[in-house]
């Protein structure tokens, strides 16, 4: 018997079966997964509702409700100390990025390893085409779905206690680069120094051995002895993709004229260690 002739004879099969004791996929399953989401969508829109309207920290209330308090502060886009993480559930792929260095093999850590998990979980229901499903006389697919579940919860738990340098401990450094620079009583450069230290720009450059060279950023140690000046690296911080047509820097000017102004001195005062 050819393998289109066995499909054809077990769906036919499949298809008494429904009729001798089962229900089919349409109406009965699909009814009952359209309940259970309009269930799962009222339950989140009551809950919503309840934590709304049971606190009351707007207008100088104190109570927290039912479900903890409003959230009392609008978010500052400015903000120079907040340090950005994924949700829980990306934990894993963001600490991927910490074992996947940039730019020899982040993208194994990017796309390569989780398309490939995605590809075969499409591929298993066409490949794996058995009758059988018991655990234990299906070892190879048990062997694998276990070490997938280990490792995605490893690298989860790796993730979220994974630690962040601060931006008061990069601050510390500030003196340092100053000494080494030679901007030592230049007060812009200092408070740039700074504020270079606290808007996460270590994150992807590297300044005097400190920071991490991620996306391709390049090294600031000596940027000013590119002789850019302190008007092109303003325009360059407000917009880089203006400056550099396809740069993946993100834009800087919420921080407002007067930073910036401080953060291109602090850069054109970055000639190089002397």
């Amino acid at each position: 018997m050819s393998l289109l002739e066995k499909n054809r004879a077990d769906y036919k099969r499949y298809k008494e079966d429904v009729k001798k004791e089962g229900k089919p996929f349409f109406p009965y399953a699909l009814f009952h997964d359209s309940v259970m989401q309009l269930v799962v969508v009222v339950v989140i829109i009551a809950l919503s509702v309840i934590w709304k309207f049971t606190s009351e920290n707007e207008g100088g209330g104190t109570n927290p409700g039912l479900l903890g308090p409003l959230y009392t502060e609008k978010a500052d886009p400015g903000t120079v100390s907040f340090v950005p993480r994924p949700d829980w559930y990306f934990y894993f792929l963001f600490y991927l990025l910490r074992i996947f260095k940039w730019p020899d093999s982040v993208i194994l850590g990017t796309v390569g390893i989780p398309t490939l998990l995605i590809v075969m979980a499409i591929a298993l229901p066409f490949v794996d085409r058995r009758r059988e499903r018991h655990p234990l006389r299906r070892p190879v697919a048990m062997i694998a779905a276990v070490l997938v579940i280990v490792a995605m919860g490893t690298l989860t738990w790796k993730g979220a206690a994974a630690k962040e340098v601060v931006a008061s401990e990069l601050s510390g450094l500030v003196p340092e680069w100053a000494e080494k620079q030679g901007f030592v009583g230049n007060a812009e450069a200092e408070a740039g120094a700074k504020l270079f230290s606290q808007s996460g720009c270590l994150t992807c450059h590297i300044y005097t051995g400190a920071g991490g060279a991620n996306l391709g950023a390049p090294e600031l140690t000596a940027e000013g002895a590119k002789g850019r000046g302190v008007d092109w690296q303003i325009k360059h911080l407000e917009c880089p993709s203006c400056v550099n047509a396809g740069s993946p820097m993100p834009a800087y000017k919420t921080l407002g004229a007067d930073n910036l102004k401080k953060l291109a001195i602090f850069l054109e005062a970055s000639k190089g260690p002397k």
